[in-house]
């Protein structure tokens, strides 16, 4: 795919440091590229950086189509929303049958959906698919989760195994599913993702407030920990967070951020969706929840001021460390587990005919999640493509058992010294839950029925009955 006669084989639209990064590694790999942006000065950067490569950045929109070769393959990565129907919008007209459109955002599963069916009827190839990895990632290799027209993503997958990230000489891309599989498996990735920062973030503050730990001994502690069985990208970046100083400053510049997270919604979609398929991911939910907590900044002043007590955690330093090490595996697992239970049950719901193992696989390299245990994901769906549920594997579950000491200690500690942890609280309380042969839900259902003639159903007895609780009037 060189370029023909000036023609390039591949257009991208929106010239963010997210677009411009994707061309440039397609640049690399010897394939003609071009981009298209409204910001003339993101056309003149991606021009600027391009240098001796087939890359050529275009400010007017119909320049850059009739850049391409045909059928023309186009990429937009701007943000989800009303500006991907805006730019659909601009280029349909511009573009023949057979055209291949690409949503490469972080589309609402739902969006992508009915985006499928208004191209279709237009005669145009179109899917959406999800890109992990930042701007290294975009620049150097990325994990990306292509799903929809399977006759669009062929013709496209030279270009993204090329320029996808590479672990054991495989590309971190395969071919998800129909319809919006693409964006679903993207916004999970990103619901896992909340989750594992959520429980970096309390393991931090359990060390430094409840254990009293230097940012020097909580930076060296994490780069430990990211040479074991914890070895992750976000554990990574984070041991380097903690060895950042401002120029001219001699403390952390972690230390002068605001304690307010911001989000995009991807986890909060995960969430909804989640309920709307009946799946429990009750650690992603938190992760959400915590997040919107964090915006309350005066409310949270407020109520320090008024319930502050001394915060410290009793027991052996050293012993607390090796059962944190223990308890962030542990809710890591289960974080997984969740965020893997809730494909199975899309893939059943929307027919997506997902192969998690595969999935797992990808996510290995280039994305934001990955993390040694993926492999042990990848391992399990790949002994048992029908898992109904990571943690029934038996080596996930030996697993588990290995660390479930570990995070009963924790939060003994930390709810006995009033340090906040509730990622990890979820995802033990998840678990006690799930592997509860039997649920008080008895009682829920009974009280359903007293209030409301819901009624229930009986064990071992077909059907369903209506009991009158209430004792009869005197």
């Amino acid at each position: 795919m060189s370029a023909t006669e000036n023609k390039y084989a591949f257009g991208m639209i929106g010239l963010g440091v997210m677009g411009r990064s994707l061309l440039l590694n397609m640049a690399d790999h010897g394939f003609a590229v071009a981009g298209h942006d409204k910001d003339t000065g993101k056309v003149d950067s991606l021009n600027q950086e391009a240098g001796d490569r087939a890359a050529k950045g275009f400010a007017d929109v119909k320049e850059f189509i009739q850049s391409l070769t045909t059928p023309r393959a186009i990429m937009m990565l701007v943000p989800a929303g009303k500006i991907v129907d805006a730019v659909i919008e601009e280029l349909t007209p511009l573009l023949d049958k057979g055209d291949i459109l690409i949503d490469g955002g972080n589309s609402h599963f739902t969006d992508t959906n009915r985006r499928v069916e208004e191209l279709e009827a237009k005669g145009l190839h179109f899917f959406g698919m999800g890109v992990s990895g930042g701007e290294e990632g975009a620049r150097r290799g990325p994990s990306m989760m292509p799903g929809g027209d399977k006759d669009a993503y062929a013709v496209m997958k030279p270009i993204f195994e090329a320029i996808a990230a590479k672990v054991n000489g495989e590309p971190c891309v395969t071919y998800i599913g129909p319809g919006a599989s693409g964006h679903f498996v993207k916004m999970v990735h990103n619901g896992i993702e909340y989750g594992i920062m959520q429980v970096i973030a309390e393991t931090y503050e359990i060390l430094k407030k409840g254990l009293k730990v230097s940012n020097e001994e909580i930076g060296e502690l994490f780069a430990k920990w990211n040479e074991g069985r914890l070895q992750s990208f976000l554990l990574d970046i984070t041991k380097d967070i903690f060895k950042y100083k401002a120029p001219g400053t001699d403390h952390l510049l972690l230390d002068d951020i605001k304690d307010e997270a911001k989000a995009k919604g991807t986890g909060k979609w995960t969430s909804q969706v989640a309920m709307d398929l009946v799946t429990p991911i009750p650690t992603i939910d938190t992760s959400v929840s915590m997040r919107d907590l964090s915006k309350y900044k005066s409310v949270r002043e407020k109520a320090s001021a008024i319930y502050n007590e001394p915060i410290e955690l009793q027991g052996d330093k050293e012993e607390l460390l090796v059962a944190l090490e223990q308890a962030f595996y542990f809710t890591s697992i289960v974080t997984y587990a969740q965020g893997m239970h809730l494909l199975t049950k899309a893939s059943e719901e929307f027919k997506y005919d997902l192969h998690l193992g595969e999935i797992a696989k990808i996510w290995r390299g280039g994305c934001i999640i990955r993390s040694a245990f993926l492999s042990d994901i990848y391992n399990a769906y790949s002994k048992d493509q029908t898992l109904p549920h990571l943690l029934l594997d038996s080596d996930i579950a030996a697993l588990v058992k290995e660390t479930l000491p570990g995070i009963r200690k924790v939060l003994s500690a930390t709810t006995a010294a009033g340090v906040g942890a509730p990622g990890y609280a979820s995802a033990l309380s998840y678990f006690d839950a799930f592997r509860s042969e039997r649920m008080p839900s008895n009682l829920t259902q009974a009280q359903r029925d007293y209030f409301g003639a819901h009624t229930y159903e009986l064990i071992g007895k077909e059907g369903t009955f209506h009991t009158q609780w209430a004792p009869a009037n005197d």
